[in-house]
């Protein structure tokens, strides 16, 4: 970035003196057509980013986007929060990423206060949310799952606590095994027929649970599933580079990838003892705790330790690094990024700026640590 903001009232500032994007270039990753936009001020230039259509739909999403997950309603206060999504915003993100069972709904509830705060324009953003586990603490069984109701229900919770009249991209947050696919397909299709949700897919499903989707679309004449949004980092990725490959190219499928940073492993901070006031200490996440305690984590470190040494080298921080890793497969549509401090938002943005970095000779040394 080619401004740095000191605080909240400066980062908003900036928002109102913005200009609209300029379209600079056009350029193909691996293929895939890539808008380059330049970000620019009254006096200065001071961004940049890339936009690429999700999978084979017409809809441009910024490749860095923000998410709401652990951090919003539990782990950052609302003004932190605010200041977080502005400048995300401000650098070029489009895309805000949140479901119902984020802190019980309290993530979406924070998330819509702030849009009516910062009052964008609507047709600027695009914002998600998820369907399956609820929005209470102890749900009942008609208040979680992929059923038409629950579908139904949940898609107007969330409308409600974001206040907004659409969501333009509505995620199945797992498969439910107990609601045939046909009645989960059929009910996604129905919300986009009402005008509630402009695009719908999944998160975490199977290759077979998204073709079992396609033929259900295909045999009703409905729209499918655009987008799923599955686990990827650097130690996670066969599902996104293996599995999902004949997905690609057969249906046109986007991703809107999670967890770029391995749940905070790929920033280094882990390595240095540095835990206490990280999110595996945080209520509920009991399970990320024993994940980072795990013997194969615990094997993961000196590799990171190597990724760093690495990403020196290269003249990176690691978490850019690792994000800008991410950015360089051509089937990731956008990668959901996460934040508690504006400074980490800032940090996270200029990944975009790190691409040309890693070249192929980079990127070939980065298998040889994860083989190791």
């Amino acid at each position: 970035m080619c401004i740095k903001r000191e605080g909240y009232d400066n980062a908003i500032s900036i928002s109102k003196g913005r200009q609209l994007f300029e379209q600079r270039d056009q350029k193909l990753v691996g293929g895939v057509p890539s808008i380059v936009a330049l970000l620019s001020g009254p006096d200065t230039v001071w961004g940049v980013m890339e936009y690429q259509n999700l999978g084979r739909s017409g809809l441009l999403v910024s490749r860095l986007s923000f998410g709401a997950w652990i951090t919003f309603g539990q782990q950052v206060g609302e003004r932190e929060a605010e200041a977080c999504m502005q400048t995300a915003y401000d650098a070029g993100c489009n895309f805000f990423d949140n479901a119902e069972v984020y802190a019980f709904g309290e993530a979406e509830r924070v998330m819509g206060r702030i849009f009516k705060k910062v009052n964008w324009p609507r047709d600027r953003f695009i914002v998600s949310s998820k369907v399956m586990f609820g929005a209470v603490e102890y749900p009942a069984p008609t208040q979680r799952g992929l059923s038409r109701k629950h579908i139904f229900e949940a898609c107007d919770g969330a409308l409600s606590r974001l206040g907004v009249d659409y969501l333009d991209l509505y995620f199945c947050h797992r498969p439910d095994p107990q609601t045939p696919v046909v009645e989960t397909v059929l009910a996604m299709n129905d919300l986009i027929r009402m005008g509630k949700v402009l695009y719908w897919g999944t998160s975490e499903w199977s290759t077979e649970q998204l073709l079992e989707a396609f033929r259900v679309a295909e045999q009703y004449r409905v729209a499918g599933p655009t987008m799923e949004q599955p686990q990827y980092n650097l130690f996670s990725r066969d599902k996104v580079e293996r599995e999902f490959a004949p997905l690609y190219a057969d249906f046109g499928l986007g991703t809107t990838t999670w967890s770029p940073l391995a749940s905070g492993l790929l920033t280094g901070k882990y390595n240095k003892g540095a835990t206490g006031d990280t999110r595996i200490h945080l209520k509920g996440y009991q399970w990320l705790k024993d994940q980072f305690e795990s013997e194969e984590m615990q094997k993961r470190l000196p590799q990171v330790d190597q990724l760093g040494d690495l990403a020196g080298a290269v003249g990176i921080p690691l978490a850019r690094f690792a994000l800008a890793w991410c950015l360089k497969n051509p089937n990731v549509s956008t990668v959901i990024t996460g934040a508690s401090k504006v400074s980490q938002v800032e940090e996270n943005m200029r990944a975009i700026e790190d691409l040309p970095k890693l070249t192929d000779d980079v990127l070939q040394k980065v298998e040889m640590i994860l083989a190791s």
